[in-house]
């Protein structure tokens, strides 16, 4: 009775977990760029138990003994980075990327000792602005998530558009800048932004805010993330192509349908193991009340 009392309460806990990861990609199916996360479980513990030898009667095939299980647990959270819908916008600043590929986002932050630091995240939220300098003597203009982080080019600064002037965003993230003040103005290409593939989602942390960031200390960060325009990149462009649309947002991925159903299936289970529990403490106290 202890047994079937523990391993319910296990599997609670992890199914608990596994609502939650549901109800939050219920929350977000509107979240432009969102990405849903699946659940995958392992057994906490699986023990073998012995029969006695009066177990072995003629005709018996099977094996003397039985696996014992003590419940399942939460071991990974799996993002998963199937494309979403994209969306047609009005605004030649809204970006999507087509392909497994995450945009590069810096902003400054303050240290302990109030020391200006660089904070590295990515997205695939490409709702960006024109956002002006903070140097007043700086004429330019940064392009920026809705947030204010600096959307980073490929040469590892964020992405400058001269003042006065409208941008072309080429599939490979190339950027070309038009003066609007003068007639016939030929485009100029200013940079080019940064995107990168994810080989290993895996190892991304969800850090709110729809960002993702790669874990503190991690030693080869190539390995998770790689710059679709590094030369060593060349060899998956075939395979694994990876694009830009301008005037685009990528919508996410969720599919109310399936969480739902996949809700359901969340509580029967959740349900099943809370009887499992009652039926139990009804059986302890049943032995606990019998008289000698």
């Amino acid at each position: 009775m202890n047994n079937s009392m523990i391993n319910s309460s296990v599997s609670m806990h992890a199914l608990q977990q596994k609502l939650d990861m549901v109800a939050n990609n219920m929350a977000n199916s509107n979240t432009v760029g969102y990405k849903r996360k699946d659940a995958s479980f392992q057994d906490v513990l699986t023990s073998l138990k012995q029969q006695p030898a009066g177990f072995q009667k003629e005709g018996r095939l099977s094996p003397l003994g039985y696996s014992q299980g003590w419940g399942a647990k939460l071991v990974q959270a799996q993002l998963d980075l199937a494309q979403g819908t994209l969306k047609a916008s009005e605004s030649p600043l809204d970006l999507a990327i087509e392909g497994n590929g995450l945009f590069e986002v810096n902003s400054v932050t303050r240290d302990g000792n109030n020391n200006p630091t660089t904070l590295t995240e990515y997205t695939r939220n490409g709702s960006f602005q024109l956002s002006p300098s903070t140097d007043p003597a700086d004429p330019d203009w940064f392009l920026t998530a809705k947030d204010g982080r600096y959307v980073m080019g490929t040469d590892d600064l964020p992405v400058r558009v001269p003042a006065n002037h409208h941008v072309k965003i080429e599939a490979d993230g190339t950027v070309w800048a038009t003066d609007d003040g003068v007639k016939g103005a030929i485009p100029e290409q200013i940079g080019q932004i940064k995107v990168l593939r994810v080989l290993r989602p895996q190892l991304l942390q969800q850090v709110g805010d729809n960002l993702y960031a790669l874990a503190a200390g991690t030693n080869n960060p190539q390995d998770i993330l790689q710059n679709i325009t590094a030369p060593e990149a060349a060899t998956n462009n075939m395979t694994d192509p990876i694009s830009v649309r301008q005037g685009f947002l990528e919508q996410s991925n969720v599919t109310l349908a399936d969480e739902m159903t996949e809700l359901l299936q969340i509580q029967k289970a959740f349900q099943l193991n809370s009887r499992a529990v009652s039926s139990s403490d009804t059986m302890m106290g049943m032995a606990n009340s019998l008289r000698s």
